[in-house]
């Protein structure tokens, strides 16, 4: 049965001018836009060249018009998309008229929704169609694409009837309770599920992987004043994004700037060199510095290789939160002569004003952050698809620690089931759905 309790509408394309604009119809009562609109009916699948009409009869605009009738259209539903001139003022005329004619603007990710609703995507497919928009490297967007085409949901519906199948076995075994024991052990249960395990590990490495695709990493560079935290990230960005002199405490505040290594989107913020101060500016940059470090995944701590690791250095240190990566990059071995590259696991030497060891300091970054490589098993994700993912693997775990409590067993194998088609929507709250529709743009 089709989703349509109305007709909705929206500018497709972006705001701005362009050489063509696309407005967007779906719904049930698509027939009464078009006979408003158009002078003469529509063949499906086919594009005509149209005049668009105002309620006089004037012409609004002209261009192509394509009718998609339900069910072979994105959003399962009948569809019109009306490609005219991409100026923002016929366009809005456009889409005034459709409303005139019935329909209603549509909310953000409406149509996206209603594809979902529909039944012609399932959830992570719906929200690649959002990373696709949003993908600030080739790499993402290729990921994004095989989660569109399905990749992730086909390996989640893998995991969910191998976790089918199994729970039959185990619930068979309640109406026996006397042979409950052997019976899962002739039909191997407890191999059955640490090779689910083994597959939703796997799983939730690639996935992993798919979320530094999406979303990348936030980096801060951190250190004493005049260490060479903005000649590195003006070494790192390729181009002088941030003010760098022989003075300490030239940088007062937080300069952020986004780059791209091997695909991966990398925040990387330059902050205000910590030390005692009484210049109130500099303070502020400090507090900023600080709330910075909160926010991060990784710190750089920038160290004068002249100097070495000194007591204040050890300050900042102690400072930073446990749960924050570390590494310790030693600049200014221009000076020192030291051999570029990396000391130790957290330890590299670097010239951020010569261009010195930054290769090696690009790739020890993706080390660090857990990136493996692009590949082609690579697949967009969300730190929602990782939160369900490790909710399952929780309840696999307990699943096989309470083994022989047959009852705990069949509910902690039907809980992680239900965690898996989070993903894919099977089993979604109203709530989420509108949390993840609502960060779509209008028009999709």
């Amino acid at each position: 049965m089709l989703y349509t309790p109305d007709t909705i509408a929206a500018i497709a394309t972006a705001p701005g001018r362009g050489g063509v604009g696309v407005i967007r119809i779906s719904g049930k009562d698509i027939q009464s836009v078009i006979s408003g609109l158009i002078a003469r009916p529509l063949k499906p699948r086919f594009a005509h060249f149209a005049h668009f009409q105002a309620l006089d009869g004037s012409t609004i605009d002209e261009g192509i018009a394509l009718f998609f009738p339900n069910p072979a259209s994105f959003t399962g539903e009948d569809v019109l998309e009306l490609q005219g001139h991409g100026g923002p003022v016929v366009m809005n005329m456009l889409l005034k008229r459709c409303i005139e004619l019935g329909a209603r603007h549509a909310e953000p990710g409406e149509f996206t929704k209603r594809a979902f609703l529909n039944g012609k995507l399932d959830l992570a497919q719906a929200e690649a169609v959002a990373d696709i928009i949003d993908a600030q490297s080739e790499a993402a967007a290729k990921s994004a694409i095989k989660s569109l085409d399905g990749a992730f949901s086909r390996e989640v519906h893998t995991l969910v009837d191998a976790l089918i199948n199994l729970r039959m076995l185990v619930e068979a075994t309640l109406d026996f309770p006397e042979e409950d024991i052997d019976f899962l052990e002739a039909a191997d249960a407890r191999g059955k599920l640490h090779t689910i395990s083994a597959q939703l590990a796997r799983v939730m490495d690639t996935a992993t992987q798919g979320k530094l695709l999406r979303e990348g990493m936030h980096v801060v560079l951190i250190g004493q004043p005049n260490v060479g935290k903005s000649s590195l990230m003006n070494a790192l960005a390729g181009e002088d994004v941030a003010i760098v002199t022989d003075i300490a405490g030239t940088t007062r505040d937080t300069v952020r700037e986004l780059i791209q290594l091997d695909g991966i989107p990398l925040h990387i913020i330059d902050t205000a060199g910590l030390r005692d101060t009484n210049d109130t500016v500099e303070k502020i940059g400090i507090e900023r510095t600080w709330a910075a470090v909160e926010k991060a995944d990784l710190a750089l701590l920038l160290l004068d290789s002249r100097e070495g690791i000194t007591e204040h250095d050890q300050q900042i240190l102690a400072k930073l939160p446990d749960s924050l990566a570390v590494l310790r990059v030693f600049n200014k071995i221009d000076l020192t002569g030291d051999q570029a590259g990396e000391i130790a696991d957290d330890e590299i030497h670097v010239s951020a004003k010569q261009g010195i060891g930054l290769q090696e300091l690009k790739h020890k970054l993706l080390k660090k952050i857990g990136w493996q490589g692009m590949n082609d098993g690579v697949f967009i994700a969300r730190e929602r698809h990782l939160a369900a993912i490790r909710v399952a693997r929780e309840h696999l775990n307990t699943a096989d620690a309470c083994y022989l409590q047959i009852e705990i067993l069949a509910e902690e194998l039907r809980l992680a089931q239900q965690s898996l088609n989070e993903i894919t929507g099977e089993f979604t709250s109203d709530d989420l759905l509108g949390v993840i529709f609502s960060r779509f743009c209008i028009g999709k």
